[in-house]
């Protein structure tokens, strides 16, 4: 089985700098809730982020969504191939149930991961759905401990998704920023085995991991 990790991902709930921001407590207010307790984003918090660390990479819990649907909606997925892992900006490890299925609106996924963040596991039944846990980048790649490690960057040595698709080992881990602009941290990049670029300009995480499980997902079922 392989692994997919989104890396650094811009996924968390309003930091308690910006809590007291109007654009944050508005906000808050429409959804009846308190602002500790609603996803950081910048569609509607943008004007309190022009401050805070990290701000390109922060603030997009649309491109986790996306790229989570296009992870979790294919064969590859539904035939216990591939497994999936949210690593956040803030060195959080979001864990998934077997064969879980992810709102496909963005504002049930958005309560669904804000009610995570406060309750830290979410089950129906007994069974766990979802879990979340401190917990570093490096910690989760030495608990999967894979085989390689790919990462995919504009920096990275130039290759196709065929190419790559094709040289998976079933042990392997494939790591995809979730975030809209800027690269890899030191800390993350340290772990590659490999670098890959695809493209002379960047393209969107959904993009990149619908690709790269499409080509190998060829390689299993085709």
């Amino acid at each position: 089985m392989i692994s997919l990790i989104l890396a650094e991902s811009s996924l968390e709930l309003v930091p308690e700098e910006l809590q007291l921001h109007p654009s944050v407590v508005s906000h808050a207010q429409k959804l009846g809730k308190e602002s500790s307790e609603i996803l950081l984003d910048n569609s509607w918090h943008y004007a309190a982020m022009k401050e805070i660390k990290n701000e390109i990479k922060r603030g997009r819990p649309d491109l986790v969504h996306l790229s989570i649907l296009e992870a979790t909606t294919i064969p590859l997925y539904f035939e216990n191939k591939v497994q999936v892992f949210i690593h956040t900006i803030n060195d959080k490890i979001i864990y998934f149930g077997k064969n879980i299925r992810i709102p496909k609106s963005y504002h049930r996924f958005a309560g669904l991961f804000e009610k995570l963040f406060l309750e830290k596991t979410i089950k129906i039944k007994n069974q766990e759905l979802l879990s979340i846990k401190d917990q570093s980048f490096s910690e989760l790649i030495n608990q999967i401990n894979p085989s390689q490690i790919i990462g995919f960057s504009t920096m990275g040595n130039k290759s196709s998704f065929e190419k790559i698709g094709a040289n998976l080992k079933n042990d392997s881990c494939i790591v995809v920023g979730g975030f809209q602009k800027g690269h890899f941290s030191d800390p993350i990049k340290k772990k590659f085995t490999d670098l890959f670029s695809v493209r002379n300009t960047s393209l969107e995480s959904h993009v990149v991991v619908s690709r790269i499980l499409y080509e190998y997902e060829k390689t299993i079922f085709m």
